[in-house]
């Protein structure tokens, strides 16, 4: 499918950059059994006393105790040191638990372009330590400007990035579930070995840039189309910092609003023109930057969601301010 995902993509007459989409036993450990405390070599006694005197002691039935000390085989399972508590005494576990198909709008803007990236794909969450943890993939995405310029990301780009599976913060709000995901720094067309805290560096050289989406260009690759006789690529790496909070408006519908601050580095391009830096911005008007969260079954993967994508989201919005 289409451009970006976790950012936007601007460009202007060979001006482009690309910025956030808007932006988951025990064991027996006795060695022995009970039969094997048995000495089988001690004589048998008898059953029957033989005839004595009266005040003869009398003879015991049973066979004689064995001297084994051998501890007694345990019938239970150990005890577990997980404390965790029940799934179903987490703040929103049984709300939430599953797959849900995820749709989000960023809007950005700088001096000579306004644009939005719509993201799909979808958040599973499951619950780990006692806490929801939501597992996010993405899986295609489109972009719509104020010009009439093409940008696009291959489905194979968008899929690279990967945020790391997230616990999230779970309250009601006047009632209404609520939930937030926190930013987590994700590299995309780069390795870096703390993304939460390593910026991205600013040597388009760098070693640890990576070709994340197999077309043998370094880093990503945005195709750009301004006319017929305008286009080309642009190589980038990019470090995606999302953020989102979104309200239970329904049983299986999730409603809020995304945030972005991620970075860029251009590594090159297939025509110098398409270099220049931008300085992009989020619309400050968070009704803009929506994202839907909808429940959907187990079995959806990205073919799903691209054939019915209708079925569940709102038409693609254009820029309108």
């Amino acid at each position: 499918m289409s451009t970006t995902a976790f950012g936007p993509l601007l460009l202007v007459a060979g001006v482009i950059v690309l910025g956030a989409c808007g932006a988951a036993d025990g064991t027996d450990s006795s060695g022995g059994s009970a039969s094997a405390a048995v000495d089988t070599t001690e004589s048998v006694v008898a059953t029957e006393a033989p005839a004595s005197s009266p005040t003869e002691p009398a003879v015991t039935t049973t066979a004689p105790t064995s001297s084994a000390t051998e501890p007694a085989v345990s019938t239970t399972a150990p005890t577990s040191t997980n404390t965790a508590p029940p799934t179903s005494e987490v703040a929103g576990a049984d709300a939430l638990t599953g797959r849900w198909a995820h749709y989000d709008v960023v809007a950005y803007e700088d001096g000579l372009l306004k644009t939005l990236i719509i993201s799909y794909g979808f958040d599973d969450f499951s619950v780990a330590d006692g806490r929801v943890v939501d597992t996010t993939t993405f899986c295609f995405s489109e972009q719509r400007t104020d010009q009439p310029i093409e940008t696009s990301l291959s489905d194979a780009a968008t899929q690279a990035i990967e945020p790391p599976p997230t616990p999230i913060d779970v309250d009601t709000v006047g009632g209404t579930l609520r939930i937030r995901r926190p930013a987590t720094p994700t590299p995309v067309g780069i390795r870096l070995d703390d993304p939460f805290e390593e910026s991205l560096p600013t040597d388009p050289g760098d070693p640890r840039i990576v070709d994340d989406d197999g077309d043998g260009k370094p880093g990503i690759t945005v195709r750009i189309e301004v006319n017929d006789e305008i286009a080309g690529e642009l190589y980038i790496a990019r470090r995606e910092i999302f953020a989102y909070e979104a309200l239970l408006t329904e049983p299986d519908l999730l409603t809020g609003t995304v945030t972005d601050d991620s970075e860029q580095l251009i590594i090159g391009a297939s025509d110098p023109i398409f270099e220049t830096e931008s300085d992009w911005v989020q619309h400050p008007d968070p009704s803009k930057s929506p994202i839907i969260l909808r429940r959907v079954d187990e079995t959806w993967d990205c073919d799903r969601l691209a054939a019915e994508r209708d079925d569940l989201f709102p038409p693609t919005p254009d820029v309108d301010w």
